[in-house]
């Protein structure tokens, strides 16, 4: 008769690879079920997103093979628990996740839009802030041009309800403001925004809310750095060097004393373009591996680079984000990126804890 002792004592045998401790220790063996010629359990991993998921299941069944039975069937729940950071002002989201860029042009809502859409479409529940004030390119996006969020009220209180589509809840100053003006705000006025696009919305429960940060570094920076627990950002850059100079100093700016965001890595984006026609080629027209250098020199994590392909702007301004499009290979390399992006974030999180 198999036991439950037989089980976890087998399991104790599979390290989780990033925590570097086995299963059992972190209590994410769960639900342990014996019947005759059959184990059933749950393994609770820290984000639906996690790329290794296979590879810990994997190892799972070996595990049980090798300590209790090979002839015993193995079914296995992969299910997930993330974890987040204590915080009393936004206790219903767990992670606060902010993608930034030391200047313009280097694709960082494109990056943070389809981020986004891999940590929903992996099953994390996931919302995405515009906090882009003077470019909010969110609602074109998404194609919600002309939309306006409705409010709700609760616990007494009138809150904005974010827009949903594609699996995400979405707020962006766009959807407030004439997408033919500009919008000249001085610094009190634009932080006094963003903090009501966090605090005054009603997000719910998340994991992940990611959020589109103005090029730079100023007072939104600062502000949001300060007044939110941030569980760390996304760099993005592209290779070429006068980028990587200000990705620089955007990376000293959340290490400064009184931030103190974590880096969770690098993005490059637009690292060679790939013709339609020709797959296999790639031109490296702004340089070669300067994210990577980067990532090195810095000691931060470098999460992957997305090539420079058409397809990729065509769906940003038709609406349709290239992640939804599952016949472009483009949309894989988002996928890995936030795969890595989550699997960071438990790693950082079991530091603190």
């Amino acid at each position: 008769m198999i036991t439950k002792e037989q089980v976890l004592h087998a399991l104790s045998h599979v390290e989780e690879p990033d925590l570097k401790k086995d299963l059992v220790t972190l209590n994410m063996i769960q639900h342990i079920e014996i019947l005759p010629n059959k184990i059933k359990f749950d393994v609770v991993l820290t984000t639906p997103a996690c790329p290794l998921k296979g590879h810990i299941e994997h190892a799972c069944r070996n595990a049980i093979g090798l300590f209790v039975s090979k002839e015993v069937d193995v079914e296995i729940n992969m299910t997930s628990r993330v974890v987040g950071v204590d915080a009393a002002q936004l206790e219903s989201i767990k992670n606060i996740i902010l993608v930034s860029s030391g200047k313009g042009g280097v694709g960082k809502s494109t990056v943070a839009s389809n981020l986004a859409l891999a940590l929903a479409e992996s099953g994390a529940k996931t919302g995405l802030l515009d906090a882009d004030i003077y470019g909010p390119s969110l609602p074109l996006m998404f194609g919600l041009e002309g939309t306006r969020p409705e409010s709700v009220q609760i616990n007494g209180k009138q809150k904005i309800a974010p827009v949903e589509k594609f699996g995400l809840k979405l707020l962006s100053i766009g959807f407030f403001t004439d997408p033919n003006q500009p919008i000249p705000w001085r610094g009190p006025m634009a932080t006094s925004a963003i903090k009501q696009l966090f605090g005054d919305a009603h997000w719910g429960e998340l994991d992940y809310l990611v959020v589109d940060m103005p090029p730079g570094t100023g007072d939104i920076h600062i502000t949001v750095a300060q007044s939110y627990p941030i569980s760390g950002a996304v760099i993005v850059t592209t290779p070429q060097q006068v980028a990587l100079a200000d990705t620089m100093k955007g990376m000293a700016m959340f290490r400064m004393e009184g931030i103190n965001i974590p880096i969770i890595g690098i993005v490059e984006n637009m690292s060679y373009f790939t013709p339609a026609e020709l797959p296999d080629n790639r031109y490296y027209i702004f340089g070669k591996d300067g994210g990577k250098r980067l990532a090195e020199d810095n000691n931060v994590p470098f999460l992957g680079e997305i090539p420079l392909v058409k397809a990729v702007a065509d769906a940003g301004d038709n609406g349709f984000p290239i992640l939804l499009d599952a016949d472009e290979p483009v949309a894989n390399a988002y996928k890995q990126i936030a795969g890595r992006a989550a699997q960071e974030l438990s790693i950082l999180a079991n530091k603190v804890g």
